[in-house]
């Protein structure tokens, strides 16, 4: 699956990696169709690193990409209070969502902005028309 470009950043500083975040298309399938969200993750930081807002940062640049027409429905999994405090990632839009594998299901978090929302209940994952060189409706 390819990682979406225009919400993907790194941390760099003199030629050196300081950080990372992705973000991947994925869908939320029901057998009446799917919508379209945005996978946000990992958001990765040097070791030595962390605790000094880099992860913070790569977050509000992808969000400030994202809230600018980037995307409208993102998901992630990650620490509700920290998410939820931070940057308005909540639990509340997934817990009809089934998922791959386990999870923490509190910490499987959204932030919805899209007119109308997305579908309540269905399968989180991969939106295939990526995968095939296709465009996500």
């Amino acid at each position: 699956m390819p990682v979406i470009d225009a919400l993907s950043f790194a941390a760099v500083e003199d030629g050196k990696l300081l950080g990372s975040i992705q973000a991947w298309p994925a869908r939320v399938h029901d057998v009446n169709g799917s919508d379209s969200i945005i996978l946000v993750g990992p958001v990765a930081v040097t070791p030595e690193l962390q605790g000094r807002g880099i992860g913070k940062m790569l977050m509000t640049r992808l969000l400030e990409t994202a809230d600018a027409g980037a995307a409208d429905a993102m998901v992630m999994i990650g620490d509700p209070d920290y998410y939820g405090r931070f940057f308005g990632f909540h639990a509340d839009a997934t817990s009809g969502w089934d998922v791959a594998g386990p999870v923490e299901r509190h910490r499987l978090l959204a932030r919805i902005r899209r007119p109308g929302g997305i579908r309540a209940f269905g399968q989180l994952g991969p939106d295939p028309s990526f995968a095939t060189g296709g465009v996500a409706a």
